[in-house]
């Protein structure tokens, strides 16, 4: 996604200053997807979208639990759990990326019927409780260290660049892009 879609991106469109970069990406490449179904509708949910009272409008996680995209290990999955009454928070893996993957919309297609669709079932590719405990333990003690990512070898994760990019706080990745190149600097008033 980052040297495919979010470098070219950046290349050919001026972002706005108050809208986040990787959102602004996001919602112009599902732009480009709902063009695609001019004839029926396509509703698009965002990761970022939030309902008055501040809760998310979809749980991203879930979603691709239930879809079958990655898997949601959550507390539930360990029979006996270690933690005692610490708020234990889950997270998806995927079979290929591990943790090395960000769920950032989701699509509805509200006038499309399958009655016979079969719900495709999320890989538990994490074979032992011990696994599962040790994905719990580095997400919720110490995500910043990015070890839950790795808990399963993926086949596939982020370059360094895009991993530099994501470590980076929110408030200095602008920054990070003019000084690599890839924005031009914000005028200065």
């Amino acid at each position: 996604m980052f040297e495919k879609a979010f470098k070219p991106f950046l290349r050919h469109h001026m972002l706005q200053n108050i809208i986040d970069p990787i959102d602004q990406c996001v919602a112009y490449h599902m732009s480009l997807v709902k063009e695609r179904y001019p004839s029926g509708k396509l509703d698009v949910i965002y990761d970022y979208e939030l309902h008055p009272n501040r809760r998310p409008k979809v749980l991203m996680q879930t979603a691709a639990h239930v879809s079958g995209a990655a898997y949601y290990y959550q507390r539930k999955d360990i029979p006996q759990d270690p933690w005692g009454s610490k708020k234990m928070f889950g997270v998806c893996i995927h079979p290929q990326f591990g943790g090395w993957f960000a769920i950032r919309a989701v699509l509805v297609f509200p006038e499309i019927q399958a009655p016979d669709l079969e719900q495709t079932l999320p890989l538990d590719c994490l074979p032992s409780q011990d696994d599962k405990i040790q994905l719990l333990e580095h997400f919720n003690f110490n995500w910043r260290d990015g070890k839950y990512r790795d808990v399963l070898p993926p086949k596939e994760k982020y370059s360094a660049e895009q991993t530099l990019y994501f470590a980076t706080p929110p408030a200095e990745r602008r920054k990070l892009l003019e000084l690599h190149g890839q924005l031009h600097p914000s005028p200065q008033c």
